[in-house]
């Protein structure tokens, strides 16, 4: 059967494939052959122009405009390669070498993965691509929800709202302000993130440079290797073995996983005020919330993305526990999980789109929100006993404990009856009766 969008194994080739195919420029077989072959030429051009050998200006031009115009031709020809040598890099090797031969370069084919090992490319260029989805696609997508975030922060900034701690009515707030904690939240995740830095390993067999060092020992190869990756934008791991240490990558799936987290307890707490009927929701022409119930409106786009982030973290909970651990100088164990860190990276870019759709749907429902607050005056009485107390009040907690307590029937009259029958100045029984559970919402940082 032929593969498509129906018949894939993963949802991610499947049915969110239209979402997320543009990340095939990051994740995919291809891809990954695109930045081997840009990571073979760059080492190729720089022992070039370090005057190990002379490179004709031909071939500088006809490698500098493969690497740029790499496709999916040249990448099917290196898959026909790989089928004899049943070596994925050996095949890219080989590749280059040919390409050599068509621009006059044949007595320089030798200098094509001189001295290196195959994770001395991998461990380049899967950094390269991971720094490059991250600061093109990830980073992009979670700073645009973030600021839809802020910014229905401040159009709600305003709106008083029951709070529910341990999920009973609790002090209001404002629902602005508890918007705008997961906004927070994020953007101090970001601020770790961007810390963290992309690095490289390159340094031949096992680390040590062993070979290159064998052929031309007068020559400072760590300082040319730092030039080289620098040149490409990653640091260099100075001391590895044959693969590099995974613990950067491990800490951006790490903290990538925190930043799902937020997102998880926000749909969570969104779905929650669907359910209340603090929001309810725009509908669409001829979209079905049920197959059975006609009236439904379901809150699908925020379990949709809960769903995508939990199994997201779950990848990367694996990955940042396995990668980092490998045997001795190297195990092959990590070179089939590199090849999936593009999934969670996916199911991760779908929920983010899930939740800005789903911000996009919500309709703050005044009516519900006024009523709750209208009906919870017990909520008032946290402010109550603690201006009491101020006034050095005998008791005030046990007081308001005893009128409020379970009872669900406490409201505005009765409230005022119990500041009546206080023994305090007048000018404070006002003061108490001007408190409500619409304006007991305290003060807010600037947002």
């Amino acid at each position: 059967m032929e593969l498509t969008a129906l018949t894939s194994l993963s949802a991610v080739d499947g049915r969110y494939r239209k979402q997320v195919q543009h990340l095939d420029e990051y994740f995919s077989e291809y891809s990954l052959m695109k930045y081997r072959i840009l990571v073979e030429i760059e080492y190729l051009l720089y022992l070039g122009k370090r005057k190990l050998f002379k490179l004709p200006r031909k071939c500088i031009k006809h490698l500098q405009k493969l690497a740029e115009d790499f496709g999916p031709e040249d990448a099917q020809e290196i898959k026909q390669i790989e089928f004899t040598t049943n070596h994925d890099v050996k095949a890219v090797e080989y590749f280059l070498k040919s390409e050599l031969e068509k621009c006059g370069g044949k007595d320089c084919k030798e200098w094509v993965h001189f001295g290196l090992t195959s994770q001395d490319i991998n461990n380049t260029a899967i950094p390269l691509s991971w720094k490059h989805a991250v600061e093109y696609e990830y980073l992009p997508a979670l700073l645009n929800l973030n600021t839809q975030l802020k910014l229905l922060a401040k159009e709600w900034k305003d709106i008083p709202m029951l709070a529910h701690t341990h999920g009973q009515p609790a002090s209001p707030t404002r629902l602005g302000k508890e918007i705008m904690v997961f906004a927070e939240r994020i953007e101090n995740q970001i601020e770790q993130f961007i810390r963290i830095p992309f690095t490289a390993k390159f340094g031949g067999a096992t680390g040590n440079f062993n070979a290159h060092h064998a052929a031309f020992p007068k020559i400072d190869w760590v300082k040319w290797a730092n030039e080289l990756i620098s040149g490409l934008g990653l640091g260099r791991q100075q001391h590895t073995t044959q693969i590099e240490h995974y613990d950067n990558l491990a800490a951006h799936f790490d903290c990538m996983k925190r930043i799902n987290n937020i997102l998880v307890d926000f749909c969570r707490d969104v779905w929650s005020y669907i359910s209340m009927e603090y929001f309810t929701q725009k509908t669409k022409k001829g979209e079905v919330g049920s197959s059975a119930m006609p009236h439904k409106v379901n809150p699908i786009d925020f379990e949709n993305a809960e769903g995508n982030l939990g199994l997201a973290n779950a990848i990367f909970e694996f990955l940042a526990s396995k990668l980092p651990v490998s045997r001795l100088q190297r195990d092959l164990t990590d070179s089939t999980v590199l090849r999936n860190i593009g999934v969670p990276f996916a199911h991760t870019l779908i929920a983010f789109r899930s939740v800005e759709k789903g911000l996009g749907k919500l309709v703050v429902n005044d009516a519900k929100i006024y009523e709750d607050l209208d009906t919870n005056w017990a909520v008032v009485a946290e402010a109550i006993q603690t201006i009491l107390r101020r006034e050095n009040y005998p008791n005030p907690y046990e007081a308001l404990k005893n009128l409020t307590r379970g009872n669900n029937r406490v409201d505005k009259k009765m409230i005022h009856q119990f500041i009546e029958g206080l023994k305090v100045k007048e000018d404070v029984k006002r003061e108490l009766k001007r408190i409500t559970p619409h304006n007991y919402t305290g003060i807010l940082a600037k947002f």
